[in-house]
């Protein structure tokens, strides 16, 4: 039986005249960029995380590359994250001009390890980006503790819903991003992101940067870009909203499926599961467990037509584009070690039982044969 890694057609269908008649209302008012339904999106959006003020962007890198703009990141200066995540996190450093100096991750969260944190903060760090990977959050006491008066702009790129200590991600840091790439357990017909603050100055900011630093009519205090979201991901973002809770609940569901099956079965520490620590609220964006042979077990289940993926086959401080910051293998072993062994299963809400049987019974054949 073969069994997407994602399939959001099963999302779509439900919802499908509530969305044509979201766009069709857009389309009858032709106010495309910013405007009524972004203002809207952006009021449920800040109610739903708890938080003071919300900014609907272009993309979950945007909210990044933004909220650092916002800070005054540039030339010279050092933001600290881990080298385990995706690119953007880096990216967006590297493109104002300053340093990504990296940290090694915790092995059982796949997070910043605070400790390592407070070792690399130094004169020239202007910010600190922790990522709440896979829909987990990191551990932010440790982290907020260890940041002491720097900065902390969180990466929630992956865990809208996840919260720490009864805290949503996105209110604990001065700034959080969001991205709402169609994959998110809050995802839109596109690219879109989000910015989440309780500063009401740093509010401002980013309203202003947005439509390139502008205060008033072709009034430019600050050279900003172009990072406003668009009238028509907003209307499906308000459409889905809405359902999140309960998307998030049926991947945990699943999680729990997967881990009772994996109990079942003869696998001899093989495979390693996700754990969903307390108090950390994971929402399983993506269900990664750890295995031995992980290359060949991935090619043995697309052979069989059931979906899999490594995020990230390459930690961040060993990509060819930061070559100048000095690393090498070895700088960081437990990214490394999770890079090769790090395997996203099957886990979107509408995932049937029966799939997740057929992934399990896929993957103890690949580890008895």
């Amino acid at each position: 039986m073969p069994v997407p890694l994602l399939d959001l057609t099963r999302q779509y269908e439900p919802l499908r005249e509530e969305f044509r008649q979201a766009i069709d209302r857009v389309c009858e008012s032709q106010r495309f960029i910013l405007g009524t339904e972004v203002e809207i999106f952006e009021r449920e959006a800040a109610q739903a995380l708890g938080v003071e003020h919300a900014v609907g962007v272009t993309s979950g890198t945007d909210a990044l590359l933004e909220a650092l703009m916002a800070l005054g990141v540039g030339a010279g200066d050092e933001v600290v994250m881990p080298t385990f995540t995706f690119f953007a996190t880096a990216g967006v450093v590297a493109r104002l001009g300053a340093r990504p100096v990296f940290v090694d991750i915790d092995p059982i969260d796949y997070c910043m390890d605070p400790k390592q944190l407070a070792e690399r903060i130094g004169a020239r760090t202007r910010a600190v980006i922790p990522v709440h990977l896979f829909g987990q959050a990191a551990d932010m006491d440790a982290i907020m503790e260890a940041a002491g008066e720097v900065p902390v702009v969180e990466d929630c790129a992956q865990a809208w819903g996840a919260d720490c200590g009864g805290r949503p991600v996105g209110s604990i840091g001065v700034m959080g991003a969001f991205s709402f790439f169609p994959s998110k357990n809050l995802g839109c017909f596109g690219d879109g992101g989000l910015i989440t603050t309780a500063d009401e100055d740093l509010d401002g900011s980013l309203r202003e940067l947005r439509v390139h630093g502008q205060s008033g009519p072709y009034e430019h205090p600050a050279v900003g870009g172009n990072f406003r979201l668009d009238a028509l991901q907003a209307a499906v973002l308000r459409v889905k909203l809405p359902h999140v809770k309960s998307w998030i609940n049926d991947r945990r569901a699943n999680a729990d499926h997967y881990r009772r099956l994996f109990g079942h079965a003869d696998l001899e520490g093989a495979v390693q599961l996700p754990k969903a620590l307390p108090g950390r609220g994971h929402t399983f964006n993506q269900y990664v467990v750890r295995a031995a042979r992980r290359d060949e077990l991935r090619e043995f289940l697309l052979e069989r037509s059931i979906g899999a993926a490594v995020y990230y086959p390459l930690p961040l401080h060993l990509q060819s584009c930061f070559a100048d910051l000095g690393h090498s293998e070895g700088d960081f072993p437990v990214a490394e070690q999770a890079s090769r062994e790090v395997l996203a299963l099957p886990v979107f809400p509408e995932l049937d039982a029966s799939e997740q049987e057929e992934v399990v019974a896929a993957i103890v054949e690949f580890f008895a044969g």
